[in-house]
């Protein structure tokens, strides 16, 4: 196999809960990972001369040591002595620094491309063993679906698929640095906490309703007050009949569930009529049929 095609797709929290402070500087998280169905575009290439070569639609992108998918294919080229070169050809449609894990995502599908690519019969577990070096969403990435995320992020449980609804995602013309949010967050302050147990045996009875009940994330007390039009986006999600809106991840970007395709394609109507938000989607959870990308 010379040539491979691969999505990677994108992922909300529909649950974010830090619970401490680690002697090394992490912080100790649970959260409820979702995938969503919206995605990044990665073609694979194998070449005859050596090294790494990135091609993207974005202009601004890096395409050197700096973008996570190059580590990840120097990776795995340096860790399994794999010859010759490879070309990756990365199409983005996954808002960049978004709190999405697009850039996680992508670097899982290069990972998962070249084990496949190369036959070197790793198994996914090994795979997101090496993902972990690169982030700390990257083994989740490899996973996708429907998971409980401990420890930094790296630590995984598969749960049952979610109950389905649509999904309104909008992100603001800003970017938000994760490394801002976790330095500004004072976990011994939190006055609120998501019931990541609670949604846990939600998602198991199928209970949409108890899932929304138990949502949030308590990095919206850094983002939302040092960037207001996160706020503005949630409340405009809200008039739209949204069920429950929250910001994914350390932001910007806000989703909005709803039980319907009306109601959601209304939000996004009103959205895109405003300049708060540039980029904006309507979809639904994806479960992947298998494991992996």
């Amino acid at each position: 196999m010379n040539r491979m095609k691969l999505k990677a797709y994108a992922k909300i929290n529909l649950g974010l809960d830090v619970i401490g402070k680690r002697e090394d500087g992490y912080h100790e998280v649970r959260m409820i990972m979702q995938t969503v169905g919206i995605y990044d575009r990665i073609c694979l290439t194998k070449r005859q001369e050596s090294g790494i070569r990135i091609r993207t639609n974005l202009f601004y992108l890096p395409v050197d040591a700096e973008n996570i998918v190059y580590r990840a294919a120097s990776l795995m080229m340096e860790e399994y002595g794999i010859r010759g070169g490879i070309e990756i050809d990365l199409q983005k449609y996954i808002p960049v620094a978004a709190g999405l894990a697009g850039g996680s995502s992508d670097a899982a599908a290069v990972l998962y491309g070249m084990n496949r690519m190369y036959q070197l019969g790793l198994s996914l577990k090994e795979l997101m063993g090496q993902g972990v070096k690169l982030g700390a969403d990257v083994p989740y990435c490899l996973m996708r679906g429907t998971a409980l995320s401990e420890g930094i992020g790296e630590k995984l449980t598969p749960l049952p698929a979610a109950p389905d609804c649509w999904v309104l995602l909008a992100k603001p013309p800003i970017s938000v640095s994760t490394k801002f949010v976790y330095e500004n967050l004072r976990v011994d302050e939190l006055k609120e906490h998501p019931d990541i147990d609670g949604m846990k045996r939600a998602i198991q009875a199928k209970d949409l309703q108890g899932v929304m009940q138990k949502m949030g994330n308590v990095l919206e007390t850094v983002t939302i007050p040092a960037y207001p039009i996160v706020a503005k986006i949630k409340e405009q999600i809200w008039e739209s009949g949204a069920l429950k809106v929250l910001m994914s991840g350390s932001g910007p970007t806000v989703f909005g569930l709803f039980d319907c395709w009306e109601k959601a394609q209304r939000g996004y109507e009103s959205l895109r009529q405003t300049d708060i938000s540039r980029q904006v989607y309507v979809t639904k959870f994806y479960q992947p049929k298998s494991a992996a990308v």
